[in-house]
């Protein structure tokens, strides 16, 4: 007998379902896009993590943290000093 080997998407929409479980797949998704949109930037403007840590004068392991999706305390105010050191501007906005 054959088993059906079954496919990441199906498995995910149905797992989707469970609210509790979409809360946290939503929180881990929120983190890593900042994550990503951090390193995404650094890397266009040519920036190592630890230069960019010392134009907002924290450390880079900060910065390595915020990059990889697994640092939730990011306040608002550190999101604003990496947009000033990186020539940018923040824009936070809801979705409903």
């Amino acid at each position: 007998m054959t088993k059906k080997l079954l496919k990441f998407q199906d498995v995910l929409k149905d797992e989707l379902k469970d609210r509790e479980f979409r809360k946290h797949y939503e929180d881990e998704g929120r983190k890593l896009e900042i994550g990503y949109k951090v390193a995404k930037l650094r890397h266009k403007l040519g920036m190592t993590q630890g230069q960019l840590a010392k134009e907002i004068a924290t450390s880079q392991t900060v910065i390595s943290r915020l990059e990889s999706g697994n640092y939730w305390r990011c306040s608002i105010s550190t999101l604003e000093k990496i947009a000033a050191a990186t020539g940018t501007h923040l824009t936070v906005s809801f979705k409903e």
